[in-house]
């Protein structure tokens, strides 16, 4: 059940974390970066929901944004 986001909502998603969770986007960037080393997108997801309670929307963009920043870094 895979949800695919717009990057309209991806970012509207990501502006609404720090209210919801408390926490800024660079603090839950820094949690995946220390996390363990899963590869799957959806393993991501799935730890991230689970250790830290997020809604599976959250923890999606999250991780999305994981992403988008390692390649631009590789890119970089």
């Amino acid at each position: 059940m895979s949800l695919v986001f717009s990057e309209e909502t991806h970012r509207n998603l990501l502006s609404r974390i720090p209210q919801c969770t408390g926490r800024e986007i660079s603090d839950w960037l820094r949690a995946v970066d220390e996390g363990p080393a899963l590869v799957r997108f959806d393993e991501k997801v799935a730890w991230l929901r689970g250790e830290h309670d997020l809604a599976y929307g959250h923890a999606k963009a999250i991780i999305h944004e994981h992403d988008l920043r390692r390649a631009a870094r590789r890119l970089g």
